[in-house]
């Protein structure tokens, strides 16, 4: 009888044991697997976060030639064509200039070197936004208000920290974004870019236009404001538009947070 007992002991406990390690392998490959699915999802949220960051490159790579481009031929090349043909006229008439003439030839060469100097600070946008975003984007501000007769207000509350230089990179993306909204579809002839710092949780940045406004609902897909709102999606931020008659507001909201966990 104590044979049979221990018989039966000896099988209870291996049926026990098997499934103790049937219900630890089962628990391992499954801990296993949620780990190996949270790696890959880090790993394409990671790459998409690259690519992202690589299209804004070759944006803003783009945007530059484009602004060179223009700034050569609506700027420097109009002053030195009414410069030169100034010179043909006195050389052709074979009469000398006056004191006058020569100041005022003296202003637009004087101007067309203004305009090469914006041109260099346009050339250089890149290393300048690595070392200041905001020069950056009042570079940007001064170009519109200068070629497109905008009035552009910049304003700041509290001091800007610093963060993470890719997100930098995200967040001037998309501020040319709206920018380019505001351009294309505002009529606006004032345009108010407002930084607040001193919000203890977040950064909130806010481009106002006053323009004739839009129906959001109606141009999200093909205004732009989409791919506003992935980018700042990417970077774990917020944006919100507000619209109507009067103009629009793109608030942009960027948790302080979020810069602490990158430092």
């Amino acid at each position: 009888m104590e044979r049979k007992e221990i018989q039966l002991l000896v099988i209870s406990l291996s049926i026990v044991f098997f499934t103790l390690l049937v219900l630890i392998l089962v628990l391992f490959f499954y801990f296993h697997k949620k780990k190996t699915n949270f790696l890959i999802e880090k790993m394409e949220a990671d790459l998409h976060f690259q690519s992202e960051l690589v299209k804004s490159r070759i944006e803003m790579k783009d945007q530059t030639l484009t602004e060179i481009s223009r700034e050569l031929h609506d700027n420097i090349g109009q002053i030195l064509s009414v410069a030169i043909m100034q010179v043909n006229m006195y050389i052709q008439n074979q009469k000398a200039m006056t004191k006058e003439e020569l100041d005022d030839l003296k202003n637009i060469l004087g101007k067309s070197l203004d305009e090469i100097r914006t041109l260099s600070r346009i050339i250089n946008k890149d290393n300048l936004l690595e070392s200041n975003f905001l020069e950056a984007i009042q570079l940007d501000l001064d170009r519109i208000r200068k070629l497109k007769r905008i009035d552009c207000n910049f304003s700041i509350n509290g001091d800007f920290p610093e963060i993470n230089v890719e997100h930098e990179l995200i967040i001037y993306r998309i501020f040319q974004e709206a920018i380019l909204n505001i351009l294309k579809h505002s009529h606006s002839e004032i345009i108010d870019f407002q930084i607040d710092c001193l919000d203890h949780d977040n950064i909130k940045i806010k481009l106002i236009d006053h323009g004739i406004g839009f129906n959001s609902k109606k141009k999200s897909s093909g205004s732009g404001l989409n791919n506003i709102h992935v980018r700042a999606k990417l970077i774990g931020a917020s944006v919100s538009v507000t619209s109507d008659s009067s103009g629009t507001v793109v608030l942009f909201t960027y948790p302080k947070r979020i810069n602490h966990e990158n430092e």
